[in-house]
């Protein structure tokens, strides 16, 4: 029969255990939180690049074409105004009106689409993809 290594933790020794664990652990968060510190978003984005305005935008809803509007500063979008679309009130645009407060509140239109309302939430994001998209390049 093999020999079975075991650790054989001194009487008393339990509470030393017990906080070499938690030392461990914490040394293990510090190091971590040191290391990817700049790996997520890293403040408020002024590297964006965009020629401050406001841009016009249009993506494929799932009844048509969505327009918007977006306004942008050097450090990211400011205002975005859905000028059109022939979407149904629920859900289509009802997911529309709340990714438009989602892109303000992120700064961002890496978002998931909005559940059971799948083609009208892509559509309002290339929108304002294409519209970013003109806002980076020349101003128009």
């Amino acid at each position: 029969m093999a020999a079975k290594t075991v650790l054989r933790i001194p009487a008393g020794g339990k509470f030393f255990a017990d906080k070499l664990l938690w030392i461990i652990l914490f040394l293990a968060g510090l190091v971590g939180g040191v290391l990817f510190s700049g790996c997520a978003g890293s403040g408020p984005a002024h590297e964006f690049g965009y020629v401050p305005g406001i841009y016009e935008g249009v993506g494929q809803g799932y009844r048509g074409p969505v327009h918007v509007q977006v306004q942008v500063s050097p450090a990211g979008i400011e205002d975005i105004v859905i000028t059109g679309h022939v979407e149904m009130a629920y859900p289509g645009a009802a997911a529309m009106e709340e990714l438009l407060e989602l892109v303000l509140e992120t700064g961002s239109t890496d978002l998931d689409a909005v559940s059971g309302a799948t083609f009208s939430s892509r559509g309002f994001l290339d929108a304002v993809d294409d519209a970013l998209e003109k806002a980076q390049k020349n101003g128009g």
